[in-house]
């Protein structure tokens, strides 16, 4: 496995378990990429509604994907317990949250189309939503029972703890330079430090990769998300904002995510890059808009502040590729990393175990399509929040 993030240290703890050598290298430190730097909502399902998913990927694929992503909280839920991780994990759902009239329209249709395919969604009026969120500013909200929140820097590292207790072996600031195909047909992969050889090589770096691979990044357009946490709150302000441990997010084009810590901290958190000019202004954005979601929160300071880089794709769909004979990834999890990481990495640690064959993978296997105009879009991103984060809720 060349990365320790979900879906590495998920398909390493898969093949540990059953008892095969494993190796995983991390450039950095584990958790480094986006496992360890997003919101910490473990949403079912992918950004798309089921009839996008089927128009985009036909069958047998549409199905298979949906009902994958379905299980997916609770295969993560369920790991969670089996190997006894610390990572602050709830699971009272999620709530998707309506901004006027487009906002509930769109809430609406995705409540039909949930409940249809027989997801457990509800949607709640104005009165239901600021009950569970503490807020008077929304209209409607999807709750989405399937769902929930976790500490996510910590879910990755308790996932290499037991990838480690089953074998693994994780070697951190390794990253690899160079991969060579010996006479056997195993894979040489050569780091600073050392090399490893492999029958089956699974690269899990996603928006972080870099060479060898780095033409899977031209499919890829990095969209900067950021998140901002408060001091822990006074216990009267913290019983009356999120009471039930929902974390949100909304329905604008650049939306606003929250969720509460176990120490009552509240994470907010949006698109954007807290690098440059844009540091100042979206930190000042955060801090509006928390005072407009929750004006109780006036004098309450923020402790700390990071971001990190989501994988989109232009359809919105994850991507299956095989680089070479046994060489295999997973990318594109255009913001629903922690379930879709962790399943899709088992899958494919199934797939070097010989228990799927590649037409049962989640997805078909297809080639890399560099898109076009990606700096162009990555800049839109970056430069478009920034904009958007310099004017909004002033008001």
């Amino acid at each position: 496995m060349v990365g320790a993030g979900y879906t590495g240290l998920s398909a390493a703890l898969k093949i540990g378990t059953a008892g095969r050598s494993c190796v995983v290298l991390e450039a950095e430190e584990i958790g480094f990429g986006g496992s360890g730097r997003n919101v910490g909502l473990v949403n079912a399902g992918l950004w798309l509604q089921p009839a996008d998913v089927h128009k985009a990927l036909g069958q047998p694929y549409g199905d298979r994907i949906l009902s994958l992503l379905d299980q997916a909280p609770s295969v993560v839920y369920d790991l969670i317990a089996r190997h006894g991780i610390s990572c602050e994990a709830s699971r009272p759902g999620t709530l998707h949250c309506g901004v006027g009239t487009a906002g509930d329209r769109q809430l609406r249709e995705r409540e039909r189309q949930w409940r249809a395919f027989g997801a457990d969604v509800i949607l709640l009026d104005r009165n239901e939503t600021a009950a569970l969120t503490g807020s008077k500013r929304y209209s409607s909200a999807l709750l989405d029972r399937r769902a929930g929140t976790i500490q996510p820097l910590a879910y990755a590292r308790g996932l290499a703890d037991a990838a480690l207790a089953a074998g693994a072996q994780i070697f951190t600031k390794s990253p690899v330079r160079s991969t060579t195909r010996q006479t056997d047909g195993a894979w040489r992969l050569t780091t600073p430090n050392g090399s490893v050889t492999a029958r089956w090589v699974i690269v899990a770096t996603n928006a972080y990769t870099v060479s060898p691979w780095s033409n899977l990044r031209t499919e890829l357009v990095p969209l900067p998300y950021f998140n901002i946490a408060t001091t822990p709150l006074p216990s009267a302000i913290r019983q009356s904002m999120l009471p039930q441990g929902h974390g949100i997010w909304d329905t604008k084009e650049i939306l606003t995510s929250a969720r509460m810590d176990q120490a009552g901290r509240l994470v907010i958190g949006s698109v954007g890059a807290l690098r440059h000019g844009g540091a100042a202004i979206h930190k000042a954005w955060a801090k509006r808009a928390m005072h407009r979601l929750f004006p109780q929160t006036r004098n309450i300071p923020f402790e700390s502040a990071w971001w990190g880089t989501i994988g989109m794709t232009p359809d919105h769909v994850p991507r299956f590729h095989c680089m070479a004979d046994r060489v295999v990834t997973m990318c594109g999890y255009n913001g629903r990393g922690i379930g879709p990481g962790t399943v899709f990495g088992i899958a494919l640690a199934e797939l070097a175990l010989g228990e799927r064959a590649l037409s049962e993978m989640p997805l078909a296997c297809k080639p890399v399509h560099s898109i076009t105009g990606r700096t162009v879009r990555e800049a839109v991103y970056e430069l478009g929040s920034a904009a958007s984060h310099l004017v909004t809720d002033r008001f």
